[in-house]
């Protein structure tokens, strides 16, 4: 993605996120040993301290947690940056699940991708994603999810299908829009690229990543004044924001006329 790695830093800022909060399912459904509290408390400490997390919730495994003890473990994973492994884990929790309904299986299966995609192996993500998707075929956020592995694959066109999909789905993501400005760019399609960030800053516009986008198109058109404004406001409304990392470079990439 050039000096915009937006999809990569939207996964890694967002998986533990996604994982604490779903599913539920897991606690509810399994074995005597485990309970709908304990999980919380171990996904909330998988979030906060993921070291004691790991140490902890293999100890409740082994009396019995289940599944709900494995996907906490897979959760401490991440949060110990050890993304293969706990895509690994939870697809074989994902597996487990078949029993326990087509939600919590595509659940599972999309919180494996997205630590597949920061493991930096997009080909992985690719295929639990879509074996997600054979589960849940009009799920938008797994549309957006698929496009990201394969934007960051080299696959614009694959993923420009999906955004496609998720848009018509719901049109008003200013996610998907981005993503698909991002892809358009990248095939050197500069005039649907606008349209899209366009489109998506008027449904937010003070919307970070957007903004970064809308200056990398402005940039490859030559406006070189429109692209500084859009990443100085990247600054003012999101200083501390991956968006913001990225803004500073593009910055000082052009007050250096490195392109």
């Amino acid at each position: 993605m050039g000096t915009h790695k937006m999809p990569i830093i939207f996964v890694v800022a967002t998986v533990l996120a996604v994982t604490t909060g779903a599913p539920t399912t897991l606690a509810q459904t399994g074995t005597a040993g485990e309970s709908p509290r304990r999980y919380a408390e171990c996904m909330a400490l998988a979030r906060k301290a993921p070291e004691k997390a790991y140490r902890s919730a293999l100890g409740w495994r082994d009396r019995g947690g289940g599944d709900a003890a494995r996907h906490c473990v897979a959760v401490a994973l991440l949060g110990l940056g050890l993304y293969a492994e706990a895509a690994q884990r939870l697809e074989e929790l994902a597996d487990n699940a078949k029993a326990k309904g087509v939600g919590l299986r595509g659940d599972l299966l999309g919180q494996a991708a997205n630590a597949w995609l920061i493991a930096g192996k997009p080909d992985a993500a690719y295929a639990a994603q879509s074996a997600a998707l054979d589960l849940n075929p009009n799920d938008a956020e797994l549309l957006i999810d698929r496009s990201i592995s394969l934007t960051s694959a080299g696959k614009y066109w694959e993923a420009i299908d999906d955004l496609n999909k998720a848009l018509e789905l719901e049109s008003d993501r200013v996610d998907a829009l981005v993503f698909r400005a991002t892809a358009y760019r990248r095939l050197k399609s500069l005039d649907l690229a606008d349209q899209d960030v366009s489109q998506a800053l008027k449904i937010d516009p003070t919307q970070p990543d957007g903004l970064l986008e809308r200056g990398l198109v402005r940039r490859g058109k030559g406006d070189r004044a429109g692209a500084r404004r859009d990443w100085m406001k990247v600054l003012d409304v999101a200083p501390f924001s991956a968006a913001a990392e990225a803004a500073r470079r593009n910055l000082e990439r052009m007050d250096l006329k490195v392109e």
